[in-house]
C-alpha cells in the first residue's frame, strides 16, 4: 500500500490551446500543485461551483473557446473567492484586468509560471 499524498494546493488551468495547457500543467505540477485542466471558461466555472474554495490558483487565457472570456471568468472567480490567486495571460496587448489579478504576456517562459505559482503558494491555500 502506498503512502498517502500530502495535501497540495490546487491550480485550475484554463487554456484552449492544448499544448500550452499541458505545458502550464506540467510546470505547476513540478511546483507541487495539483492541477485541474479546462479548455473553456464554462467548464472551469463548473469546477469552481463544485470546489471553488479549494482552488488556490486560477491560470486563464483571455481568449477561450465558448461564450465566456478568461476576463469574465477571472471577474467571477475574484468576486466569489477574493483570496484566490488569479493569473491572466494573453498574446495580445495587456487587457484591463480585474483588481487583484496578475497579468503574464505571452510568450511567457517557464520561470514566469514558476514564480507566479510560488507567489500563490506563499499566499497560502485552502
Amino acid at each position: 500500500m502506498g503512502q498517502a499524498r500530502a495535501h497540495r494546493p490546487i491550480a485550475l488551468v484554463v487554456e484552449d490551446d492544448a499544448s500550452q495547457r499541458v505545458l502550464v500543467t506540467t510546470l505547476l505540477e513540478e511546483s507541487e500543485m495539483s492541477v485541474i485542466q479546462c479548455e473553456s471558461a464554462e467548464a472551469a466555472e463548473l469546477v469552481m461551483n463544485k470546489i471553488g474554495r479549494a482552488v488556490s490558483l486560477l491560470f486563464t487565457d483571455v481568449r477561450l473557446a465558448g461564450n465566456m472570456s478568461g476576463l469574465e471568468l477571472a471577474d467571477k472567480a475574484k468576486a466569489r473567492y477574493p483570496e484566490m490567486t488569479v493569473i491572466i495571460t494573453s498574446g495580445r496587448a495587456c487587457p484591463s484586468v480585474p483588481k487583484d489579478t496578475r497579468f503574464l504576456a505571452k510568450p511567457w517562459n517557464a520561470l514566469d509560471i514558476l514564480m507566479e505559482a510560488e507567489k500563490a503558494l506563499v499566499n497560502g491555500y485552502h
